[in-house]
């Protein structure tokens, strides 16, 4: 008999704690997320406002959606009947001050009245330095939109996406073999000559005038996949370049890896990244 509860138990303990561990994973904390509200919080930029305003009205598919106020925010950030899509400064450790700005999807509840870093975060995306940015965001955010979405549907249905974040999408690059990679020269770190470069022709990546490739991602080429780089216009201490391939038709994230900018490592795609992206 005690040979049997032993058993029993041994058996029904794994199970317990497997559904404990269960409940606590990011894939069920947000797998309400397409049945309830997403609020959108303005910034106040007139600009930047009234752009991502068309956009998620054009663009936003997964849940039913509210635009408000900061101070509405801070008003309803503790009830988690809602969810939050945010433009956020983000600081890294080392970073004196904060250089990026981020698209954030979060989650509400109690957790924030301890601040916006205790609320889940469900996705961030960088868009755009938080001083001088580059004017590239307004191009960009119609795809970063579409990026946001397809990580949180995809975070729905598996931890592995949801903890690995926008990195998970570099398991796609495989795909756009049979597509032009097109670097806008901005988004081009310093170090590589001419005759390197072109070499690059023959595995199908181009590096061309930044606003071609705008233009290109504007007009939704097909077979495309369009760079899209963000990082501090203060590239001080402790700072990060993130760089992105994205399809100019479907929107599609192919790519999607960050750096430390040093005196060696300077802002946007670096070589070690075109070797990568080729396949060498």
């Amino acid at each position: 008999m005690k040979k049997f509860l032993i058993l029993a138990l041994a058996i029904i303990i794994p199970v317990t704690m497997s559904a404990q561990a269960q409940i606590n994973t990011k894939k069920v904390k947000i797998e309400d997320f397409t049945e309830k509200t997403t609020k959108v919080v303005l910034t106040g930029n007139i600009f930047f406002d009234q752009s991502l305003k068309d956009e998620v009205q054009n663009r936003w598919r997964i849940s039913p959606f509210e635009f408000c106020t900061l101070k509405e925010f801070e008003e309803l950030k503790t009830d988690d009947s809602y969810y939050f899509l945010m433009t956020v400064k983000g600081r890294f450790k080392k970073e004196s001050r904060p250089g990026l700005t981020m698209l954030s999807v979060m989650k509400g509840g109690a957790a924030a009245e301890k601040g916006i870093s205790k609320m889940l975060d469900v996705v961030t995306v960088p868009v755009m330095a938080t001083d001088d940015p580059s004017g590239r965001e307004f191009v960009f955010l119609p795809a970063l939109l579409d990026i946001i979405q397809e990580h949180i549907l995809r975070s729905m249905e598996t931890d592995v996406a949801g903890y690995s974040g926008l990195s998970s999408f570099n398991m796609n690059m495989n795909e756009a073999d049979r597509k032009d990679i097109i670097i806008a020269a901005d988004d081009l770190a310093p170090g590589m000559s001419e005759e390197e470069l072109e070499s690059f022709e023959a595995d199908g990546i181009y590096v061309t005038d930044t606003d071609i490739a705008d233009e290109m991602m504007m007009e939704h080429t097909p077979n495309a996949v369009v760079s899209f780089t963000v990082y501090p216009s203060d590239r001080g201490r402790g700072s990060f370049c993130y760089k992105m391939l994205i399809d100019a038709q479907t929107h599609k994230l192919y790519y999607f890896r960050r750096h430390k900018l040093s005196k060696r490592a300077g802002a946007g795609f670096l070589p070690e990244d075109l070797y990568r992206i080729a396949g060498r």
